[in-house]
Order: structure tokens, then sequence, then C-alpha cells
């Protein structure tokens, strides 16, 4: 063969090589970035960031933040996950990407509908990489397990300076799994606590329905309850076995364990109680995409914008119409939670229609 012929089938073969390796990559892209997003550190010999001190102000993301117009409740709010990872099994709580996701799409979407039943108190926490969240092994578990630490200590210290009045809780995602704890473990056997709890929020978490203490809200005035779900596209049937397959919840021993085929809680945020029937589109109060907000800032409400029904333990809905509801940011922020609130505005009316149900409650 001539040299001319070598060095053209050369490049040839060079450029089908590339052409495979490009092919493969973007077959298994979710898989080999899910690769580097694994410590490959036995958590049993890994060192954690050290802890927040929940005595200063830098150990909260917000502290009594206030909206206008709020109310007289103490809300405790724990965010998703903000941390992708990759070095780290639990996030340290100054990391800057962290950070400015959870003030830009977390607090304002997530927190802020709490805002008007009163002042919000988020803490920063040593919280479980993303990479948590997309597998259930072993060491992914303790991670999870690790954070709950933080955010009991940091409930400790935020109670102190609340001796009475209304609380409401919040947890979003991994955020709602370390507060469905805290809600079993220290509200819910303490009578004078679950006095004062106007109603525990436990956002986009998968809760089994025959867990212990506080039980779920029935109605839209029922307090001391509990409102749970994890929304889905109703066109994303598939979704429920990849949920349950990863879903973990927990044990009396404070262990995550699988949900297995438990029937998952679903109270419908449309209707302010559990039920089937579905809620037409009409009832829906409003979503928001508050990304990038400053705290105390109003979003823009689209309301109409979908229905919902409590299905298989899962919160089926329609798609909204809106492009500002659509998926964003590149693959580990479409991991995270969404950068948009579908039930911004049912879920402030929810808490403020309970909070007033709590006050009409308490002897005169």
């Amino acid at each position: 063969m001539k040299p001319w012929s070598l060095r053209r089938a050369a490049a040839v073969a060079a450029m089908a090589s590339v052409a495979v390796v490009a092919v493969a990559a973007l077959v298994w892209r979710s898989d080999i970035l899910q690769a580097l997003l694994d410590p490959k550190i036995p958590y049993p010999v890994y060192d954690p960031p050290p802890a927040p001190d929940y005595d200063g102000p830098a150990a909260w993301a917000l502290r009594e933040a206030t909206l206008g117009a709020g109310g007289d409740a103490s809300v405790f709010f724990v965010h998703a996950t903000a941390y992708v990872g990759g070095r780290e099994w639990n996030a340290p709580p100054d990391d800057p990407v962290a950070e400015r996701f959870l003030q830009r799409v977390i607090l304002p979407n997530y927190a802020a509908p709490f805002g008007r039943a009163g002042p919000v108190s988020a803490p920063r926490y040593r919280e479980a990489s993303l990479y948590t969240r997309l597998t259930i092994r072993q060491d992914a578990r303790e991670a999870r397990a690790f954070a709950y630490a933080d955010i009991a200590r940091a409930f400790e210290t935020w109670l102190r300076a609340r001796a009475d009045g209304p609380i409401v809780l919040v947890g979003v995602e991994q955020g709602g799994e370390l507060a469905d704890r805290l809600l079993t473990e220290r509200i819910a056997p303490d009578p004078a606590l679950r006095r004062r709890l106007v109603a525990a929020y436990l956002v986009q978490t998968t809760v089994p329905e025959d867990r212990p203490g506080v039980p779920p809200c029935d109605r839209p005035d029922q307090t001391g309850c509990l409102v749970a779900y994890v929304a889905i596209p109703e066109d994303e049937s598939g979704r429920l076995d990849r949920l349950r397959k990863r879903a973990l919840t927990w044990d009396a021993r404070g262990r995550l364990v699988e949900v297995g085929d438990r029937s998952l809680l679903c109270v419908n945020p449309l209707a302010g109680g559990r039920t089937e029937a579905l809620v037409e589109a009409r009832q829906h109060r409003g979503a928001a995409n508050a990304r990038q907000l400053e705290w105390g800032v109003r979003p823009a409400f689209l309301d109409r914008q979908v229905a919902a029904q409590c299905r298989d333990g899962l919160l089926r809905h329609t798609r909204p119409e809106s492009d500002s509801f659509r998926p964003a940011g590149g693959w580990a922020d479409r991991r995270k939670v969404s950068p948009y609130n579908l039930f911004y505005a049912d879920l402030e009316h929810d808490v403020k229609i309970r909070l007033a149900a709590w006050r009409a409650a308490q002897p005169r």
C-alpha cells in the first residue's frame, strides 16, 4: 500500500475510534458522570468536614427570616441536597457551589412559601452528596444518616429560643427525609411539642403510609398533622419502579432501610388532605419559578397550571403549559430538586389555613 494510502487509512481509523468513543460517552454518559461523583472511600474510614456551630450565624442559611405580613409561627426548614460531591460523602457547610444553588433555587422556591406563616430558620448542615441519592449502597446510607446529627443539634438550638408558640416543620427531598426522623423521634414523643405543631411538610419525600407518630393531614383545617408527597408528571409511569428501587426510610434503630412494597403516603396539596380523587386544574392556586429571587420578593404565580391526583402513593400531575416549568441546567442540576415549585401558592395557602385553625383551637 502506498504511504498516502496508509496515512489515509490511519486517519479514517482514528476518526472511527473517536466516533465510537463519542457514541459510547453519550450512551453511558449518566453512568460515567455518576461514577465520577463516587468518593471512592469506604464510609467507615471517611473523615467528614467539621461540624457547624449552630450558636453562630454562619451555620444558618436563614435565621429568623421574615416576610411582609407574616404570621406568628416559627418555621424550621431543612433544605434539599445542594451539594454535588465527588471528593466528599458529606458537604462542607461552606461549599460555594452548593451555597449558590441553595440561595438561588431552594430557598426562594421551597422555604419562601412558608414565610408568611412566620419567621423561617434554615440550618446549613453536612448534607449527603447528590451521589447518595443515586445509589442505595451502604456507604451512601451512612452518609445520609450522618447528616441527621447536624439537623437534630440545629433543631435543639433553634428550639431553645422558642419556649412556646406554634411551630411548622418543613423538609424537602433528602431534607424531608431528615425532617421525618426529627418528627418521629423528637416531636411526636413530646406532648408539649405536638400541641405546638401546626403541621409538618415533607415535600418530594417518600414516606411510608404506616409510619408511626404524627398522622397524615386528612382535611385542610387539621393541625398537628403531616403533609407529604412525591410529585411526578402523569406521563412518567415508569418512574414509580425507579423510585421504589432507591426509596429509603428510617427503621426503629435509626437506620435507613428500603421501603420495599410498603404503601407510600400522598397528601394532595391541591386538596389540603389525603384523597385519591382527581383535583382539577381550576383548583390549582399557583405555581412559581422563583429562581434567583431575593428573600422577601414575591414571585409571579401562574394558576390553573396542573391537575393532580394521588395514585400508587405518588402525586401524579399534568404537565404545566408554561416554559417556566421545564427542566433546566446540566446533568447534576437536573437530578437535584426542581428549580421551580408547582405548588408554591397551594402550600402557602395550606399553612395559612392550618395556622388559623391552630390559633382558633387555643384556650382563651
